[in-house]
């Protein structure tokens, strides 16, 4: 289904966008160890865990969040990908920003490359334009 855990990514965040749960569930691994947390939420594992828990948070509605600085770890099977989600929350006549920390862990099998974990927490606003580094960025 997906050639690349780019591609899977791309799909996840696009099905959000559209309060697409039969979409965003084709992403998800086909298997009952597959995790999501949701910010201050509690641990879904498995399909219909996983399932109920996306229901009920795009209930309200399509969800506008924007994977920033994006940082992958990547072996043959599979891919880590941690991220600084931008959410888009739009108020009376103003639209303000919230960013969370998103983990998404997908792993490659005969159908391509799948999530089995997405695992968000809430990041400081800074989070955008701001990383910690535990070594110096090269000048060369």
């Amino acid at each position: 289904m997906f050639a690349t855990p780019e591609e899977a990514e791309q799909a996840f965040y696009e099905a959000l966008e559209q309060a697409d749960t039969v979409r965003l569930m084709q992403i998800w691994a086909d298997d009952e160890e597959v995790i999501c947390i949701h910010p201050g939420g509690l641990r879904a594992v498995g399909q219909a865990a996983v399932h109920e828990c996306w229901q009920q948070t795009l209930a309200p509605g399509p969800l506008r969040i924007r994977p920033l600085r994006v940082q992958a770890l990547q072996t043959m099977m599979c891919s880590v990908h941690t991220v600084v989600e931008q959410v888009t929350i739009n108020g009376r006549g103003s639209t303000q920003y919230a960013h969370c920390y998103a983990t998404n862990v997908y792993h490659k099998g005969p159908t391509g490359w799948r999530m089995v974990l997405h695992h968000a927490s809430p990041a400081p606003a800074e989070a955008e334009v701001l990383d910690l580094y535990d070594v110096p960025e090269r000048l060369h």
